[in-house]
């Protein structure tokens, strides 16, 4: 049985515009599987407030449903499962700050990587948000608050949004969230820190579907460039270097 499945089960016993009733189903079916409940709960997060953001943009468009569909390979047989939970989220009557605090219920951080899951989260609502080569304001005020209900701080989420809307190259700090007055080592220390956390298989592991590596990958790449940048800005000099520049200067 697919998780398109299990959410369509969820469903058929829902009463519509109960999404408390979902999660409710989200947190307890699973007892003695955590890697089925997670893959489970990420992708109703993914598509209970994609479908919140889209009521706040006002607007559907093409490509962010094709960026949809680069975060999950939903079969066409399981679409209309897919379907009923985001219309059922996007004619709820309850705001989309009851459903991230219902989906913050699901990451409570009882697991040390509920709070990258929240960020693989932010992360994929930016991905389909931007599909259109434009975040709009109230796309852009929607991921903020969402942000701040998931628990993240402001550099946090300046960092995200680095990522998704500036260039890497101009922003390396924000990108990598570290301070510009770190030492070299402290700088490059962190900067692999980010890689292993964003490794690929760390990401399957708690829950995300293989699909999101191309995120991943693109989140990586991000990550690359702004360290390429603060390596020449900060890479010590070696003494060959200083030889050459003293004999220079003789």
């Amino acid at each position: 049985m697919s998780i398109w499945t299990d959410i369509g089960d969820f469903l058929g016993t829902t009463v519509p515009a109960a999404f408390t009733q979902v999660v409710e189903q989200v947190r307890t079916a699973f007892v003695g599987d955590p890697e089925t409940r997670r893959k489970v709960s990420f992708s109703v997060a993914i598509i209970a407030l994609s479908a919140k953001m889209a009521k706040a943009d006002g607007v559907v468009t093409q490509d962010e449903v094709s960026a949809f569909r680069e975060i999950f390979a939903v079969p066409d047989h399981e679409l209309d499962n897919v379907s009923r939970l985001y219309n059922l989220a996007k004619q709820d009557v309850a705001g989309f700050h009851s459903y991230a605090n219902q989906v913050r219920s699901l990451f409570p951080g009882d697991d040390p990587t509920d709070a990258d899951i929240l960020t693989d989260v932010l992360d994929a609502l930016f991905h389909i948000a931007k599909a259109d080569t434009f975040i709009h304001e109230n796309e852009l005020l929607f991921l903020e608050d969402i942000s701040v209900i998931f628990g993240f701080d402001a550099a946090a989420f300046e960092g995200l949004k680095a990522r998704h809307m500036l260039n890497a190259a101009d922003n390396p700090y924000r990108v990598l969230g570290v301070e510009p007055d770190l030492s070299y080592d402290e700088l490059k220390t962190a900067y692999r820190q980010r890689l292993r956390d964003n490794h690929p298989d760390k990401l399957i592991a708690r829950g995300v579907p293989p699909e999101f590596v191309a995120i991943a990958n693109e989140r990586m790449a991000a990550m690359n460039v702004a360290w390429e940048t603060i390596e020449k800005l900060h890479r010590p000099e070696t003494p060959d270097a200083k030889s050459t520049q003293a004999t220079e200067a003789s």
